[in-house]
């Protein structure tokens, strides 16, 4: 009887443990679509994603400063940082309020932000991001509706650099200045010219 209980106990065991096991862990995405407070707002919507912190990356200059960055001539976008649970959202959900979030025919920025520092793009970490990154690029492509060649990079993730403090969740901190900055710089009014019913 003794054995038994023992042989139950240990099987739920680990049964127990193979589940906690095989839990997938948070993973990280990172794109830059112009502003990233816009960025940021853009994907805390979307179930399944942890945190955003907004940052810069895809430079050389280490450890930027906002004022560096928004000068230009680091090399560095301002982009967001996704975490995000894979069990509740993948990649390609990712990539769809990703593009539908930016411009991406504007070679020069985005919207009324101007500068390499705004550019847009997606910083893949892996093989499949990139497979899957440059697929959802050429099916846009391939549609009538934009009817041009996107000029979105899709490159290598390098290190990233979270902005300051006073940048990470403003649209929450500061709604009503977010909201007036967002309209100033027509961002909703391209987005709905490119995307239609689709703008997020």
């Amino acid at each position: 009887m003794l054995h038994k209980t023992l042989f139950g106990l240990l099987t739920a065991l680990g049964l127990w443990a193979s589940a906690f096991g095989n839990e997938q862990q948070p993973a990280t995405a990172t794109f830059a679509g112009g502003c990233f407070w816009c960025m940021e707002a853009a994907f805390d919507k979307l179930e399944g994603v942890v945190s955003t912190t907004s940052g810069y990356t895809g430079g050389d200059l280490e450890d930027p400063t906002y004022e560096q960055v928004s000068a230009g001539g680091t090399g560095h976008a301002e982009a967001v940082e996704v975490i995000y649970d894979p069990a509740k959202v993948d990649y390609a959900q990712l990539l769809e309020v990703f593009w539908h979030n930016i411009d991406p025919l504007d070679a020069k920025g985005q919207f009324c932000d101007k500068g390499s520092q705004y550019r847009s793009a997606i910083f893949y970490r892996t093989d499949e991001e990139r497979r899957l990154a440059e697929a959802s690029k050429a099916s846009l492509e391939s549609r009538d509706r934009l009817g041009r060649t996107l000029v979105t990079e899709i490159v290598p993730a390098t290190t990233f650099y979270p902005a300051e403090s006073y940048h990470q969740d403003y649209h929450k901190k500061n709604p009503v200045r977010y909201k007036f900055y967002r309209y100033v710089c027509g961002r909703d009014k391209r987005l709905r010219q490119l995307w239609g019913d689709g703008a997020q």
